[in-house]
């Protein structure tokens, strides 16, 4: 019988101690000694100090989320993705298409909506309201020298003397209301109409005054006359002529907005017809196909848009350069000129009115009749004045009255200075009747109406020549604006649908 061993002997195999005979022990595997507990002097900790923290293990931090992109992002890569395929391609040609060709006719539509309107406001509102602004200075002048020249008469005022200087009258007053009606709130020209709407009254009042005491033979009637041609001269026919002056800038200002060629259209014209041409030929040499529908009726309806924006346009503009070549320049020389007899024809009445009491010293130290002196620089302005116009009449019907003003000049002005040798002779009453005396006397009055008449038939004329060059020149804007956009929307939409031709290909 065996028994197993007693006591604390380790069993075979246990190291330190031999196994069986014929059994082989593996050595076991050493053991690190346990380290002995430290000794020394323990590290005193300050008093209120608080106990050293345990080690912190840092906590997991979750990776943050990924920024939003925006929309454009976004739209940026599908674009860069769609034109990486050729269906995204072509829908990038076609939209790019459509928005050159959709841009041009709004830009066509717009600049010629603008010339149209500014070629509409120089036939319709700046040059008559320019008109008629020389129509208040030539009545203002005219209605002086009527009154100058029923004064001259005494007693015996002809009664188409009297008319006369009615009717001028009236028509400033009405031309006044007119230009009024037609000026902007607030502007100069405003200004201008009500100070000469506030002197037409006053004016009217002295030369009654001046009546009045002509009739009775008291002198005083000189005075008045001489008062009113004073406010005439110095205040009503100065205003006058600003609003003449001004009336031109605002023609020539509409002028300036009419002609200008449209630039900025014709380049987009081009352009879109540059893309159309394009994509036309990517077209072929991607198909072998001559010809694509769409496009095709795209590119002949932006022709015809920019065909007839270059031509419609310069055909305008030649009718309104035409207009202010032979229409408004001539209209400003012969109103310039009418202004200028209607003057001197003043000045002469009243050399007789005032007999020397109006002087005038010249640099030379030599003294003048104020009157006669100003006749004489009126005369000089007016000379010149018919030669210009005589320059600028283009046709028979515009060179005629003119020459015939010219003849009534040379006269007037050689019957002048029979007048003034009369009168410094002193026989008043000679040189009286060389200036308003009846057709036997062969008087300067009949010399001045030759002219005035002349000159009022070649302004006619010029008015004419005038409305039928820029009514041509209107004419040819018409209906450019809306057939643009409608032309440009039809090449729109036919650029879209010879993209989307090709794009069913694909599906």
């Amino acid at each position: 019988m065996t028994y197993p061993p007693n006591g604390s002997a380790a069993p075979p195999g246990t190291p330190g101690q031999p196994g069986p005979p014929g059994l082989s022990v593996r050595p076991a595997a050493p053991t690190m000694p346990a380290l002995p507990p430290q000794s020394g002097p323990a590290v005193p900790r300050p008093a209120g100090a608080a106990a050293p923290a345990a080690p912190h293990t840092p906590a997991h931090t979750p990776p943050p989320a990924p920024a939003r992109r925006t929309a454009w992002a976004e739209g940026v890569d599908s674009l860069r993705s769609a034109a990486t395929t050729e269906p995204g391609r072509l829908r990038i040609i076609g939209a790019v298409l459509a928005l050159l060709v959709v841009a041009f006719g709004a830009v066509t539509a717009w600049q010629m909506t603008d010339r149209s309107a500014a070629a509409d406001d120089v036939l319709n509102s700046s040059q008559p309201l320019s008109a008629s602004a020389a129509d208040i200075y030539r009545s203002l002048a005219d209605a002086n020298t009527a009154a100058s020249s029923g004064f001259l008469a005494g007693g015996q005022e002809t009664e188409a003397s009297r008319t006369r200087y009615e009717s001028d009258i009236q028509t400033a007053a009405e031309k006044l209301v007119t230009a009024a009606a037609n000026s902007e709130p607030g502007s100069p020209s405003e200004k201008t109409i009500t100070k000469l709407n506030k002197l037409l009254p006053e004016y009217k009042g002295l030369i009654e005054r001046a009546r009045a005491n002509n009739r009775q033979g008291f002198p005083l009637g000189g005075a008045y006359l001489r008062y009113a041609n004073a406010t005439m001269q110095d205040e009503m026919l100065p205003a006058a002529r600003d609003l003449y002056t001004k009336e031109n800038q605002r023609l020539e200002a509409d002028y300036a907005d009419a002609t200008p060629y449209p630039w900025i259209a014709i380049g987009l014209g081009l352009l879109a017809l540059a893309g159309l041409a394009w994509a036309q030929q990517r077209n072929y040499r991607r198909t072998n196909r001559v010809l694509n529908h769409g496009m095709a009726a795209a590119t002949a309806a932006s022709a015809v848009v920019l065909l007839w924006l270059v031509v419609g346009h310069s055909v305008a503009r030649a009718g309104l350069n035409e207009s202010y070549d032979h229409g408004v320049r001539s209209l400003n020389v012969l109103n310039d000129a009418r202004l200028a007899s209607l003057n001197a024809r003043g000045n002469e009445n009243l050399t007789l009115v005032s007999r020397g009491a109006e002087t005038k010293e010249l640099p030379d130290g030599s003294v003048v009749d104020l009157f006669d002196y100003d006749f004489q620089q009126e005369m000089d302005d007016l000379t010149k004045k018919l030669a210009a116009a005589s320059a600028l009449a283009d046709d028979k019907a515009g060179e005629e009255p003119v020459a015939t003003a010219t003849g009534n000049m040379k006269v007037w002005k050689l019957r002048h200075l029979e007048a003034r040798e009369a009168d410094d002779n002193g026989n008043y009453q000679a040189a009286l009747d060389k200036v308003i005396g009846s057709k036997s006397d062969e008087p300067t009055g009949e010399c001045f109406d030759g002219v005035d008449k002349n000159l009022a038939l070649a302004v006619a004329h010029e008015e004419t020549e005038f409305r039928k060059s820029a009514g041509n020149g209107l004419d040819a804007l018409t209906g450019l604006p809306v057939g643009a956009a409608v032309l440009a929307v039809l090449a729109a939409a036919g650029a879209v649908l010879g993209i989307g031709r090709r794009l069913s290909e694909y599906r």
